[in-house]
């Protein structure tokens, strides 16, 4: 990697790791704007960003871990981790260009939708929404490496504090991520370049979490989405016109 690409890659994984720590996710989302213009390939931007964010999860995670309420992760999880397995099969019969056209058309629909409809859709905790959000994450996280969105509906539905729902995205976040990084490897996508960009993101996905966990009660959570949407929206305008 080049000294730019370095430093590119080191301030957008503080980014990153700090927007997830203070919403609860975000991590993929903000990160894919730039990795598939620093890594060799599609399929390894999205390796980079789920090795990175479980990261970000596992420091979370070890610290609420006592919030998590298993039952209400189960059939989201497991839903995901079978539909995301097909998805990342997936990545190889697309070329590169055209996925990422695809993903910026769905940064601009996940940016607007968010801006605009996330507080009048709300969504019920139960089986059948389970199987859907995590059909839809699944897609969203093979493809994308930005499976959050819909997960968060659910759980924003399912969790009574802002400690259950941080802890129990983030385990979901964590377990789904592991898993398709053995997906992503057995593709062919886990190379000695996703290698040398994680030690470089490392230490600065340690310095988003921390200065994320110190702001967490002291920003409004809402402004700061708001500025990530507009970005994601640009970004995504971007990526489908270049």
């Amino acid at each position: 990697m080049t000294t730019a690409s370095i430093i590119l890659l080191f301030l957008f994984a503080v980014g990153a790791s700090f927007v997830q720590r203070v919403s609860g996710f975000g991590f993929g989302i903000f990160i894919m704007t730039v990795l598939p213009y620093l890594m060799p390939s599609y399929g390894e931007s999205t390796t980079l960003s789920g090795l990175l964010a479980s990261v970000t999860s596992l420091l979370i995670v070890i610290k609420l871990w006592k919030h998590i309420h298993w039952k209400n992760l189960w059939p989201i999880l497991i839903t995901f981790l079978i539909v995301s397995f097909f998805s990342v099969q997936c990545i190889a019969l697309a070329g590169d260009g055209t996925l990422k056209r695809i993903l910026g058309a769905v940064l601009i629909l996940v940016s607007l939708y968010f801006f605009f409809l996330s507080k009048r859709i709300t969504v019920k905790p139960t089986l059948a929404i389970q199987g859907t959000m995590g059909t839809i994450s699944g897609l969203m996280g093979g493809f994308f490496a930005m499976q959050g969105p819909p997960a968060v509906l659910y759980f924003l539905a399912s969790e009574k504090t802002k400690e259950d729902y941080v802890a129990i995205t983030q385990c979901y976040f964590l377990i789904g991520n592991t898993f398709m990084t053995f997906y992503r490897a057995g593709n062919g996508y886990l190379t000695p370049a996703v290698g040398i960009a994680w030690c470089y993101g490392l230490a600065a996905v340690f310095i988003g979490t921390t200065i994320g966990a110190k702001v967490f009660d002291r920003i409004s959570a809402e402004t700061l989405r708001k500025v990530i949407y507009i970005y994601m929206g640009i970004c995504g305008l971007v990526a489908l016109l270049s």
